[in-house]
């Protein structure tokens, strides 16, 4: 793959459209702000990321994630801007030295397609159709439809949210740049390949778009058969994926800390493993002197020493394995290349989140009660969209926004429009729709 192909700002949908600016913005700065200003992206503040929404004790939802996660890509992109073009001096004065831009963007939408109530709410979505009533969808949808539905999965609603609405001639939505839709392609595979490589990056509504997407940027095709075609992933995704993997790994150590899940003590212990002796040793002594005597700011010191220095890691296994990523022969995540004594941290970190946060009784609280609302939301919605000549049906539907297309003569697209609804609801709307549709509570008017 080639630098000066890989980034271009080029937008989806308005290739050969001139296009009046106002400001000196960069088109990628324009793909932030569509963003950031967005609906979509506004309602990530009320989704849960691991723990319950707060209450008194504010802890980290989807909007604050990403946000966190936008703020990291950008430090990575810019990182990686400035040694590369020392590295390759023909990059500078091009697109290329915009990547942290870019980056920053990507991350901004990593999560825009995650449905309520977390994993929790991603599982109820696909096994309502593989284990609920919603089997018997099955043998009335074509099997790629069948196989987006059962795998439904947030990375690739993402995808899906910020394309799909250009069809053809029809232009709307977010038209983004190129670059930066193929930077949030974690997995640049389709959806009917989860069952032999696992994760996946895009429904089969969206392959074609992702195929365009490729070809422009010279992204090859790395793996070709029977079941379907897998892409090299866009160099850029790396810097994303390390940027979410940093923020949610260290951030729910913090959050656990403030919910006395963890005590002062273990997460000191686990936060300073990352750095040698010496180093800890400086570390305390800078907050003695500093005078910081509250042991949340005592974490939160902490925590943004070891942000920095995984920063700092994943930007040297970047540009150590440049020519192995854009050749497509790169595996596996930065986070795994980083030195030995900062990867056995970030281990134990990820065995203590296993352990006593993923497992704590308030996560485990929320995944259930988000389980049920979810599968009662997909089956009473998913009836509705069988049989909408049933007049309870037509009151469910009735209850769907215009920009879903549920009155479509065509079952996939209602049931499309079923997915795409409740998986754009925040975890508290969800919750009041369930207890209406329950007549658990009455609108007050």
């Amino acid at each position: 793959m080639d630098w000066k192909r890989l980034i271009t700002n080029k937008r989806l949908g308005q290739e050969h459209r001139h296009m009046d600016r106002f400001d000196d913005r960069s088109e990628f700065k324009r793909d932030y702000d569509r963003l950031i200003f967005s609906a979509p992206f506004r309602r990530l503040q009320n989704k849960t990321q691991v723990f319950p929404l707060p209450g008194s004790i504010f802890v980290h939802n989807r909007l604050t994630h990403s946000l966190e996660v936008s703020s990291v890509g950008m430090s990575l992109g810019n990182d990686v801007a400035r040694r590369l073009t020392a590295v390759h001096p023909e990059l500078r004065g091009t697109l290329f030295e915009e990547i942290g831009t870019i980056v920053s963007a990507a991350c901004l939408a990593h999560d825009l397609g995650n449905p309520p109530f977390g994993h929790s709410g991603e599982k109820a979505m696909q096994t309502f159709f593989t284990e609920g009533p919603g089997i018997e969808v099955k043998e009335k949808v074509s099997n790629e439809f069948w196989n987006d539905i059962t795998h439904f999965e947030g990375n690739a609603n993402a995808f899906r949210l910020l394309t799909h609405r250009f069809e053809g001639r029809r232009q709307g939505g977010f038209v983004m740049t190129y670059s930066t839709l193929a930077a949030m392609v974690k997995y640049p595979r389709p959806s009917w390949m989860a069952g032999s490589h696992g994760k996946f990056g895009f429904f089969a509504s969206e392959k074609e778009i992702y195929e365009r997407i490729a070809d422009e940027l010279g992204i090859p095709l790395i793996e070709q058969t029977a079941t379907g075609e897998r892409w090299a992933r866009h160099p850029l995704v790396y810097l994303v994926e390390a940027a979410d993997d940093i923020c949610y790994e260290i951030m729910d150590i913090e959050d656990a800390h403030k919910l006395k899940i963890l005590s002062f003590a273990e997460t000191e212990r686990m936060l300073l493993s990352f750095f040698d002796p010496d180093t800890q040793q400086k570390i305390k002594d800078r907050i003695v002197a500093e005078g910081v005597s509250d042991e949340n700011e005592m974490v939160v010191y902490m925590r943004a020493r070891v942000i920095g220095l995984l920063v700092n890691e994943c930007v040297d296994a970047f540009v150590a394995n440049e020519e192995k990523i854009l050749n497509g022969e790169f595996e596996g995540s930065l986070v795994k290349k980083i030195t030995p004594r900062v990867a056995d941290a970030y281990k134990a970190c990820t065995r203590m989140s296993v352990e006593k946060i993923y497992n704590s009784r308030p996560v485990l609280t929320v995944e259930l009660s988000g389980y049920k609302i979810m599968e009662t939301l997909m089956q009473v919605m998913t009836e509705a969209a069988l049989h909408p000549e049933r007049f309870h049906s037509q009151q469910i539907i009735n209850m769907v926004s215009s920009q879903y297309n549920i009155h479509s003569d065509d079952l996939q697209t209602r049931i499309m429009a079923v997915v795409d609804y409740i998986s754009g609801m925040t975890d508290v709307y969800a919750l009041d729709i369930y207890q209406k549709i329950n007549g658990i509570s009455l609108p007050v008017i």
